[in-house]
């Protein structure tokens, strides 16, 4: 019986030991992957974060994600060795960041992390802005596969039925204005003057502007005025009572408001909010 007990316990020892080299090798690994049956086989962290590439980097090994795209889609940084799962084709290398700082890139693609996903296994960063997507073992620079289009990509939208802006609601956050097609709007408090739009270049990558053909018109009950301003790109925006009017790259659906309150700074928009209000929301 004791001999019995012996083998056992060491048996257990032995197993634990295994486990813990096999958790170790894992821990090594940089690149690890994942599947899903809608995206198939995809690039993640060692810890199974989704990993993205992003097409306007366009030369291998050179990042064009920084300052407002790197807050949102933080570039993957580790120290060598760099290690891909087993069976995985390709090459991990580090390439240097304009700001002095290092990045991870798989085949030349560099790769980044998107501030939406909350846990591992999320991949809400798929399609947006129709630029960003999941990483396939095997991927090249420049070669992708058919973009998945997301409903908040465009920042443009053709009003539905005549009306440019909606209201939709929530118990959390009550009524709020929304496009013709129900993807929430948003306002940005740096935008300090009566129509004018602050968010230009790598800010618009995350919060598209709205822009829509005249006529403008809002729904009944719901005061207020409609109005198309000038962009310093050139380009037109939908602002109502002279609040601009953006899109979150971060909202897949109508209905989503993952854009509320992100970096203290974006919210949806109340029937009826006056430009004037706008400080008044971040406190």
């Amino acid at each position: 019986m004791k001999r019995w007990l012996a083998f056992l316990f060491a048996t257990l020892l032995l197993s634990v030991a295994t486990f813990g080299a096999v958790a170790q090798d894992d821990d090594e690994t940089t690149v690890a992957l994942a599947e899903s049956d809608e995206l198939g086989p995809y690039l993640t962290d060692a810890e199974g974060m989704t990993l993205y590439l992003f097409t306007n980097d366009t030369e291998a090994g050179v990042s064009n994600c920084y300052d407002d795209c790197a807050g949102a889609w933080p570039p993957l940084t580790a120290e060598e060795p760099l290690t891909l799962p087993e069976g995985v084709e390709g090459e991990l290398t580090l390439i240097e960041r304009t700001d002095g700082s290092t990045q991870v890139a798989y085949n030349g693609i560099p790769l980044y992390y998107w501030q939406g996903d909350q846990a591992a296994g999320d991949t809400t960063g798929q399609g947006v802005g129709d630029v960003w997507f999941v990483v396939a073992p095997g991927q090249e620079l420049g070669v992708m596969a058919t973009p998945m289009a997301s409903p908040a990509a465009s920042s443009e939208a053709s009003p539905a039925a005549g009306t440019t802006v909606m209201v939709g609601s929530t118990a959390d956050l009550g009524d709020f204005l929304t496009d013709s097609a129900g993807q929430t709007l948003y306002l940005f408090t740096n935008d300090t003057d009566a129509g004018v739009s602050v968010c230009v270049e790598d800010c618009v990558n995350n919060w598209p502007f709205y822009s829509a053909e005249e006529p403008l018109t809002l729904p009944d009950g719901v005061e207020g005025e409609l109005t198309l301003i000038e962009r310093s790109d050139g380009e037109t925006q939908v602002a109502y009572n002279d609040i601009p009017l953006y899109y979150f790259q971060g909202d897949a659906t109508p209905g989503e408001t993952n854009g509320q309150e992100v970096g203290g700074r974006w919210f949806v928009v109340a029937p009826g909010t006056l430009h004037g209000d706008t400080q008044a929301i971040e406190e």
